[in-house]
């Protein structure tokens, strides 16, 4: 006998819930599709009836959590989302779980903050509103976690490489339009662009600004690394300082940490770690010797570089945005480039990139709904 569940919102986000709840086994009796607005909306090639919640408010309109075991909010990320509107209602009215995927209350003291892979062991019968957290902040603690269960950590800094589809379904589109408008021979040609969604045209750069600048000079993404994996490791001595960059990418995230722990770690033992994280902690080591690789230039004769003590190595295999887009990848955390940081002691540098549309947020919610299964919570 399965669960009841619903999806507030059916944008990428909620339409990937939907998708998750299937592919990942999550047993449910029923799935009832909320909006702001009733429609019928065609998804894989199946039609969704889609109830309307309105944009506001409205006691009638709780009957549609009505029976729900658990609800995921969908939203996109920020705050004041529709769990801002439905959540404590829903729960006071109905008793039902829900799940947020929205900012509104990550950092609040009494909503845990779950990555499964993490801290799962936050939820109880009595926390009724769960909190899943930004989407480069659950990649990186999947990564660091079992490093962090031999190692202790004590500061992290943090570049991350953040798709457009992390906005939205707007930035996705706005990006092709860009790119269908791209002047192959003069690619200096200003671009049209909407400035209401990135200060500037995303193809062809870089912006180092994600989400609101803060008093302080950092953005509001940036602190919420440092927050919310506090929190999550339950640790708010752990340094963690973050520099966060949207790139011209359609879907995935990437990042590359730099770690320094308390006891002694080194890139071998980390890698030795994932190696046997993938079942337990949804982990994908990628950082091997890749001679066979098809494509590749082959690997010249080892010899000495003329500017260091080092020779030239054969390729490696590394993860990148477009893995997360391979079946087999989706709903993981790839790892890769995996070095020990010669500057200072247990410290190692490392790459990891995960879609953050899967677990970034659609895999983590139905992740969480499937642990609160397990611990006899739901169901």
């Amino acid at each position: 006998m399965g669960i009841k569940v619903g999806i507030v919102g059916i944008g990428p986000v909620g339409a990937n819930i939907y998708r998750c709840i299937h592919e990942l086994g999550l047993q449910c009796d029923e799935i009832r599709v909320m909006a702001t607005s009733s429609r019928v909306e065609e998804l894989d090639g199946e039609q969704l009836q889609v109830s309307g919640l309105g944009t506001h408010f409205c006691e009638e309109n709780l009957t549609l959590f009505a029976g729900l075991d658990v609800v995921f909010f969908a939203g996109r990320e920020g705050e004041k989302g529709a769990a801002n509107t439905w959540a404590m209602p829903a729960i006071d009215a109905h008793g039902c779980y829900c799940i947020d995927n929205g900012a509104d209350f990550r950092l609040d003291d009494a909503i845990p903050l779950i990555v499964p892979e993490v801290n799962m062991d936050a939820a109880s019968a009595d926390t009724k509103l769960i909190a899943s957290p930004n989407c480069s902040t659950i990649q990186m603690c999947v990564a660091l976690a079992p490093l962090h269960a031999v190692a202790k950590i004590k500061r992290v800094v943090v570049s991350t490489y953040q798709s457009v589809s992390g906005y939205g379904k707007a930035a996705q589109a706005d990006m092709v339009k860009q790119l269908q408008a791209l002047d192959p021979i003069d690619t200096s040609k200003p671009l049209e662009y909407d400035s209401g969604i990135f200060r500037k045209a995303i193809i062809l750069d870089c912006l180092p600004h994600i989400d609101s600048f803060m008093d302080n000079g950092y953005t509001k993404e940036e602190l919420k690394m440092r927050y919310e994996t506090r929190k999550i490791f339950g640790d708010a001595e752990m340094d963690i300082v973050a520099t966060t960059v949207r790139v011209p990418v359609d879907i995935g995230h990437a990042e590359s940490i730099n770690v320094q722990f308390y006891e002694e770690m080194s890139a071998q033992q980390a890698m030795d770690i994932w190696r046997d994280c993938r079942e337990s902690h949804g982990i994908a080591l990628m950082d091997d010797l890749a001679r066979e690789t098809a494509g590749w230039p082959t690997p010249s004769p080892p010899r000495q570089a003329k500017w260091c003590e080092h020779t030239y190595a054969e390729e490696r295999s590394y993860p990148t945005q477009a893995d997360v887009l391979k079946e087999e990848y989706k709903n993981l955390t790839l790892v890769g480039r995996t070095r020990d940081d010669y500057t200072l002691q247990n410290t190692i540098n490392l790459w990891c990139v995960a879609d953050n549309l899967r677990k970034g947020a659609a895999t983590n919610v139905v992740q969480i709904a499937m642990g609160l299964v397990e611990k006899g919570i739901v169901g």
